[in-house]
């Protein structure tokens, strides 16, 4: 049931009459904006009393007259509802307020000038968008078994808690980060966020200023592009080629962002003489440089790469861990690994966001990880999507040869294609014609500091992790089909 969003102050001095016009023009305002639907009940009248500090009879009153007016229709003995025979043009109240100029902040601003970014994409019968996983690989029972035993640990007293996360899931992070990552970090160091982009957006309002300038990877990740624009950083992008990124002069900075061990959307890692001046480039300005360690569990037939933080002897490094790509993206559950001088300030910055990550869910992480489930589920979706990235290459070699050069494939949950002999300019349109075909595949271009470029050849982002091994197999078909249609 829908509950009245309207307040309805009232003075001291405020006559009945005046009471009962204000509660009659708030019904109407929200029946008008689709709040209460035509045949919806309200809530009673003893409860809107209550909730707006009036007398009973004040409220039942302006019902009256409201379903005098044709707007509620009452009986006795139950709740009143909305006329089920309203016309949308009955339901104006006459009284709502001209629309009044936006007033933004200069972040506001900045945020509403920022391009689009949708977050309810269209379905399509065969989507290779990165960053989605198998309903499937999700290990439900494991994850219900861990909830439920945090639910019925039934504390004395219900209250806010620890801004830097669960100690029992700080304290499991860092044993899973020794044993899977080879970090070394105190439990201190860590702060549970709600997915990476809380961590960006933390590490923007702690660490820039409008003006400043962030180093970032050239093509990168949009959302930590965005979140910096917004800031009002100045942005300086730096190519990235076989090694990751360039370092070898990088100007004067704040911040740098990097995904070292699996370069977004490239796929490169960050070379070790790389990682070595960009640290030294760090430490000479007094910059941080954050590490986005987004997939760094899926490896396939390469050892592991030691994060970046591991080798920062500065306390210039700050890591970024989530379990989007290994749990689900619709947990929002990630981690901040903190050079000690930013514990105490990004722990109150957590607590003025939102207080503190949702518990239950830390505690259910936490159970999972220490019991082992979580790394033997680890173990077992890599070799899921070892399976998938098998069956896209197989279908990609079969089907398109010679068309495209393949790049990134191995780590990570996607690789990149470029389309030889399509130049850039026409890759929105192969994009475009495959959503027609419902197969959702994405152009690389739109990660690029400078997304048109006449020299570039036109690249997708496949992703295949929520894929099985027909749907692969059948979308690289259409795929096929389309390249034949646009390059005919």
């Amino acid at each position: 049931m829908k509950r009245p969003v309207s307040s309805i102050p009232t003075g001291p001095v405020e006559s009945e009459t005046g009471a009962q016009r204000r509660v009659i023009a708030a019904i109407k305002r929200e029946i008008a904006a689709g709040i209460h639907a035509p045949g919806s009940r309200l809530p009673s009248t003893r409860t809107l009393a209550a909730e707006w500090g009036l007398s009973r009879t004040t409220v039942t009153a302006a019902f009256e007259q409201l379903a005098a007016e044709g707007y509620l229709e009452t009986r006795p003995g139950a709740r009143a509802r909305v006329a089920a025979g309203l016309a949308q043009a009955e339901l104006a109240t006459g009284d709502t307020p001209s629309p009044r100029t936006t007033e933004l902040s200069a972040y506001g601003q900045r945020l509403a000038s920022a391009a689009p970014i949708p977050w309810n994409p269209q379905p399509f019968a065969l989507d290779f968008r990165y960053g989605e996983l198998a309903g499937g690989d999700f290990p439900t029972l494991a994850w219900r078994r861990a909830l439920a035993n945090a639910v019925t640990k039934r504390p004395s007293r219900l209250r806010y808690g620890d801004p830097r996360g669960l100690p029992e899931l700080r304290a499991a992070l860092q044993g899973y980060l020794w044993r899977g990552r080879g970090l070394r970090c105190e439990v201190d160091d860590i702060l549970v966020v709600n997915g990476s982009q809380q961590g960006f957006d933390l590490c923007t309002r702690l660490l820039l200023d409008p003006g400043d300038r962030v180093v970032i990877e050239d093509p990168g990740y949009n959302l930590a592009r965005q979140a910096f624009l917004t800031a009002g950083a100045e942005l300086s992008p730096q190519p990235v080629d076989r090694e990751g990124m360039q370092t070898a002069t990088l100007p004067p900075a704040r911040l740098a962002f990097v995904t070292p061990s699996h370069q977004l959307p490239l796929g490169s890692i960050l070379s070790a003489p790389r990682r070595q001046e960009l640290l030294a480039w760090a430490a000479r300005h007094g910059a941080f440089v954050i590490e986005d360690d987004y997939d760094a569990e899926y490896r396939h037939g390469v050892g592991p790469v030691p994060p970046l933080r591991s080798l920062d002897q500065a306390g210039s490094v700050i890591y970024l861990g989530t379990v989007s790509k290994t749990l689900s993206p619709t947990l929002r559950l990630g981690y901040l690994v903190l050079p000690p001088a930013l514990r105490e300030v990004f722990a109150r910055a957590k607590r003025m966001v939102d207080r503190h990550t949702p518990e239950l869910e830390q505690a259910a992480l936490a159970e999972l990880i220490a019991s082992g489930a979580y790394e033997r589920h680890v173990r077992r979706i890599r070799r899921r999507n070892g399976e998938r990235r098998a069956a896209l290459l197989k279908a990609l070699r079969e089907r398109l040869g010679e068309r495209v050069s393949i790049v990134g494939t191995d780590a990570g949950l996607h690789i990149l294609a470029w389309i030889n002999g399509l130049p850039q300019a026409r890759e929105s349109e192969l994009t475009e014609r495959a959503a027609a075909a419902s197969l959702g595949l994405y152009g690389v271009s739109g990660l690029y500091d400078r997304p048109d470029d006449p020299e570039r050849r036109a690249g997708l982002v496949i992703g295949y992790a929520a894929l099985d091994e027909a749907q692969i197999a059948a979308g690289i078909a259409r795929l096929d089909g389309l390249l034949r249609e646009v390059s005919a």
